[in-house]
């Protein structure tokens, strides 16, 4: 197996673990092809072997001298999925500005991205939604690469069994109860253990059809959680908000998207400001406080929106670098 170590290399690289299958698979082939990295594990307490798998990354971190982040979650009540992907990606994101690294590292293979697609198809979704797994994409002060997209857990599993690998499997992954389990295992693995190669072919030309369709709008401007993109197709304003959003950890339901489409100026979620100004989107965190009169007026002169302007306040943003 290769993968692509062309972003990787004299790189500060943090690869999310999880002692499972396709966690491992990455953790084995980057120290096959001689690329740097540590590694972040979150115990959720869900499984009797759950502190086990955070000990056997302990122990192959030492093994091969490398670091091994790992953090406790707190018991969710409700909503495990996403309340889980946040506290993971905030641990994640708090030791990135720590330690400085330049790449996060996630293990998500071919069956994953089906697995996505299809769950984003029967909730409505445009073709950026669709294909939300890049193998590249920036974030706030990294890059988020996922090196294994081509391959299908299989594979992944072959490749371990082959060089006497260590894993652990995962037995949460069969409870259906989860949605995302439920995908996986009524579509998703049987679709790929048929059709892998179209559907991987598939995936390559709809990523070359997403990036002709972001090339209708583009990003002129962004400082810590504001964001200014430049609209060549005012039809493009819910996906370029959309994939802003995104880029910020933050996914659009298709109302929002649908809200976005007929408002200039609106609070998404109660916590995203997105107004439009002329051929220009602004996406800032939703805020509400006074601000000094003579700030208010800068404002005012420069046409900033009016919801954008507390968290430029806050954040002390120079206005006169704003387009």
């Amino acid at each position: 197996m290769q993968i692509d170590t062309t972003l990787l290399s004299k790189q500060k690289n943090l690869l999310a673990f999880s002692s499972g299958i396709d966690s491992s698979a990455l953790f084995f082939l980057l120290l096959e092809n001689n690329i740097a990295f540590d590694i972040a594990l979150v115990n959720y307490q869900t499984r009797t072997q759950s502190d086990d798998e955070e000990k056997h990354a302990k122990t192959l971190a030492k093994q091969h001298g490398i670091q091994c982040f790992t953090t406790t979650a707190p018991k969710f009540e409700s909503h495990f999925e996403s309340n889980a992907r946040n506290f993971r990606y905030d641990f994640f994101e708090t030791l990135i500005k720590e330690h400085s690294y330049d790449n996060l590292l996630t293990a998500h293979q071919l069956n994953d991205q089906l697995e996505w697609f299809l769950m984003r198809l029967t909730k409505g979704a445009g073709l950026s939604e669709l294909i939300g797994l890049e193998p590249v994409s920036q974030r706030d002060g990294y890059r988020l690469i996922r090196p294994l997209l081509e391959y299908g857990k299989k594979e992944l599993l072959a490749y371990l069994k082959e060089n006497n690998y260590p894993y652990f499997i995962d037995e949460s992954n069969q409870d259906e109860k989860y949605e995302r389990n439920l995908f996986r295992k009524q579509f998703s693995d049987p679709l790929i253990a048929q059709y892998k190669e179209g559907i991987k072919r598939s995936f390559s030309y709809l990523r070359e059809d997403k990036e002709m369709i972001e090339s209708t709008y583009e990003v002129i401007f962004k400082e810590k959680k504001l964001i200014i993109v430049k609209l060549y197709n005012a039809a493009m304003k819910a996906k370029a908000a959309d994939m802003a959003l995104k880029t910020l950890g933050y996914l659009l339901s298709a109302a929002q998207r649908q809200e976005i489409e007929k408002e200039k100026s609106l609070v998404i979620g109660g916590v995203w400001a997105v107004e439009e100004r002329d051929n220009l989107l602004f996406i800032a965190p939703y805020l509400t406080m006074n601000m000094p009169k003579d700030f208010k007026e800068r404002c005012r002169t420069q046409n900033i929106p009016a919801k954008i302007r507390p968290y430029l306040f806050q954040e002390k943003i120079d206005l006169t670098k704003l387009p």
